[in-house]
């Protein structure tokens, strides 16, 4: 019970974070600095799978070793890891497209470590407590 709490509540927890980034930060932010990189629609497929696996990276690399040193210590894994993950992504792109924005690189590395230590700490919370 406790990793299906765990994984529901990271799910959740930073699906709706990035929901609310993505829809303001699709038109104001992205779209002025990448304009013609971007696809004209959503890709449903690629980003369930982005979010499958990186949910699972969330609760095994931040809830997991933060069921056993606490929510603080899911936090500071979930930073990492999502610094580490959203570094790697936007890194790549700077370094292989002629036009990948620097504060777009610098935005999306503090978000990847603002939101995964955000849905690890909750869900390490919520399995401690409900699990």
């Amino acid at each position: 019970m406790t990793w299906i709490v765990a994984v529901v509540v990271a799910a959740l927890v930073f699906g709706g974070l990035d929901a609310v980034w993505l829809n303001w930060a699709g038109p104001n932010f992205y779209r002025p600095r990448l304009g013609e990189l971007l696809a004209d629609e959503f890709r449903l497929v690629p980003a369930l799978a982005f979010y499958a696996a990186y949910i699972a990276a969330i609760v095994w690399f931040a809830v997991r070793p933060g069921l056993a040193g606490g929510v603080g210590a899911a936090a500071l894994n979930g930073a990492l890891l999502g610094a580490i993950c959203y570094a790697t992504y936007d890194l790549t792109n700077q370094t292989t497209l002629r036009d990948w924005s620097t504060t777009v690189t610098l935005a999306d590395i503090a978000w990847g470590a603002f939101a995964t230590a955000i849905a690890a700490s909750a869900a390490t919370f919520a399995a401690e407590r409900i699990g």
